[in-house]
């Protein structure tokens, strides 16, 4: 099993659909996420975002441990800090562990060549990104208007669709919670985002990994 979804990060307001009201970024928070695969619990992933003046922090941590008769067989590893300035990436500090592969990604808002481009630093080089650049922010809904996102495990900016698809309930704190669900297609597999429809909350993701196995992240 390999785990390629990428991180985290933020952005601004974004209409849910047509004829829905729109949900804005949120400025702080905190979502701690259950880590299920084919619902067996192998781990957790935190996200916390603080904000100072017009700046926001994201920080995320994820530990996964899959075990086959009681031995441990594949661990994931995960950490970033994330710095914006409004809806517009400024740094990224992100190290993976995905099961003995290890990576490193640095990224670094500068000036470069006819104007300022986010600087992302791998071990397989450097490239300049333009414009405003966002991660894979689930939790944040403007992410859903895009059609590239910075992955924060590999360092690449990737191309996406996001559409919007069909509502449900989703187990939350022990209670089904009325959901929409999003998808997000790539280069890997599908990811299935989850949002409340109450509030607009994200609640978890769905995601298909090696061996037709399901991921899935629920908030606890």
């Amino acid at each position: 099993m390999r785990v390629r979804h990428a991180g985290l990060a933020l952005l601004c307001v974004l209409a849910f659909a047509a004829g829905a009201q729109p949900v804005a970024s949120p400025a702080t928070g905190e979502w701690n996420f259950r880590v299920l695969l084919d619902d067996a619990p192998i781990g957790e992933h935190r996200f916390v975002l603080t904000a100072a003046g017009d700046e926001r922090r994201l920080s995320s941590e994820a530990a996964f441990a899959v075990k086959l008769l009681g031995v441990t067989v594949y661990r994931y590893r995960h950490s970033a800090v994330e710095h914006w300035r409004g809806d517009c990436l400024r740094r990224l500090d992100a190290d993976t562990n995905d099961g003995g592969d290890r990576s490193e990604v640095r990224a670094e808002r500068e000036a470069e060549g006819d104007g300022p481009a986010l600087v992302v630093v791998t071990p397989r080089g450097r490239s300049a990104l333009p414009g405003c650049v966002m991660s894979f922010a689930y939790w944040n809904p403007a992410m859903r208007a895009q059609q590239q996102l910075l992955n924060a495990q590999t360092g690449k900016l990737e191309p996406v669709r996001i559409v919007a698809l069909d509502e449900g309930r989703v187990e939350v704190r022990g209670r089904g919670v009325a959901a929409r669900r999003w998808r997000v297609s790539g280069p890997e597999q599908p990811i299935d985002l989850w949002y409340a429809v109450a509030d607009g909350e994200w609640l978890g993701l769905d995601a298909q990994v090696r061996g037709g196995k399901k991921l899935s992240y629920r908030l606890k």
